[in-house]
């Protein structure tokens, strides 16, 4: 029998990230995720103003903030936040498993 490899069943799971702000030129949602990159996850601005991105990540804890015209801010519909280095806040994402 072959032992089975950590993470090797996990399966991922959709989140959908939105950000409101219609005046908005540019967002992008930042995280522990894709290790803060500012520019790899943009964000496409739909009919009515709301921003959104599509993402597959796995079960886990994660930390995120939007980048908004390149200014950090957190997302004002998500409570769970913590500190960071710099003094200011993180929002906080967790994704579970799907029930089996």
């Amino acid at each position: 029998m072959r032992p089975r490899h950590a993470g090797s069943s996990v399966k991922r799971r959709r989140v959908i990230f939105a950000y409101d702000d219609s005046q908005a030129r540019e967002v992008t949602v930042s995280g522990d995720f894709n290790a803060w990159n500012q520019s790899s996850h943009p964000m496409k601005k739909n009919s009515d103003g709301c921003w959104q991105k599509i993402m597959m990540l796995p079960p886990g804890n994660y930390e995120y903030k939007f980048v908004v015209d390149g200014q950090w801010r957190i997302d004002p519909h998500n409570l769970r936040q913590c500190s960071n280095c710099f003094g200011t806040s993180n929002n906080i994402l967790q994704v579970r498993a799907k029930n089996t």
